[in-house]
């Protein structure tokens, strides 16, 4: 994958701690820095599936996972889902 490819981040709501379901970034943020770093454009799209998050790569899914898997807030440094992704999105060409 090129750098400076756009990487659309499409995730759904989910409820965190007993609070009412709505579209939260919190979980996101680890994921959207790792993809910054290797120099991606993200763009953040909101779906209505639950506890879904998936990338997509010039118009293919190429990673997905739960929402509530992702590690809340930080840099994605030490997130192995993050990781994954940021593989996935590599080999997307």
């Amino acid at each position: 994958m090129p750098e400076n490819a756009v990487v659309i981040v499409r995730y759904g709501p989910y409820s965190a701690v007993g609070l009412s379901v709505e579209h939260r970034t919190f979980r996101l943020q680890g994921l959207q820095a790792v993809l910054a770093r290797d120099g991606h454009k993200v763009v953040l799209e909101k779906i209505e599936d639950w506890n879904v998050v998936e990338l997509v790569v010039n118009g293919e899914a190429v990673f997905h996972c739960s929402i509530q898997d992702l590690e809340f807030g930080g840099d994605g440094k030490l997130d192995p889902l993050c990781e994954e992704a940021r593989i996935a999105v590599l080999k997307a060409y």
